[in-house]
């Protein structure tokens, strides 16, 4: 028997109707069966019914709160990790202290980025001075020196004596 199959979208263009199929001059024709309105072909699955506007918005909710309860899941991960953290082990050879505020930082690098992190350097940065992008500035301590040498001095150390 040969059937014509139609495309997706001859489908999604034409409602659905029962479909008739003309016998070809070699076939013999089917015989109808009672109480049939429809053609259906055997172990085709239908399609679901389309979802209402209120099943919609419920799965929207659904989905936004697995969003959430993800987003705090990762906020406490990266909270536990930052807690596990050690601080900035320094190599021994240098620190700086702050004499305005008394501060004694373990490198010179941590005092810049200190500094910059909590705001002091505001002025300096408004001014463009560490460059576009100040935190990736490795080189800060030294333009941070420049700016404001009475400021930092370095502490000696054990080995420094040495």
């Amino acid at each position: 028997m040969v059937t014509k199959k139609s495309t997706a979208k001859e489908k999604a263009s034409k409602p659905e109707e029962p479909q008739t199929q003309k016998p070809s001059p070699t076939e013999t024709p089917p015989t109808p069966q009672k109480d049939s309105t429809t053609t259906s072909k055997p172990g085709k699955p239908s399609t679901p019914p389309p979802l209402t506007m209120k099943q919609l918005h419920q799965e929207l909710g659904v989905l936004k709160q697995v969003v959430n309860e993800h987003a705090q899941l990762i906020a406490q991960l990266q909270e536990t990790l930052a807690r596990k953290r050690k601080p900035v082990a320094s190599n021994g050879k240098v620190q700086i202290k702050d004499t305005q505020t008394g501060a004694v930082y373990p490198s010179k690098n941590n005092a810049y980025q200190s500094l910059l992190k909590s705001g002091e350097l505001k002025s300096l940065v408004d001014k463009g001075i560490f460059g576009p992008d100040p935190e990736k500035n490795t080189f800060g301590w030294y333009t941070l020196q420049r700016e404001w040498p009475d400021r930092f001095e370095e502490v000696p150390t054990a080995q420094n004596k040495q």
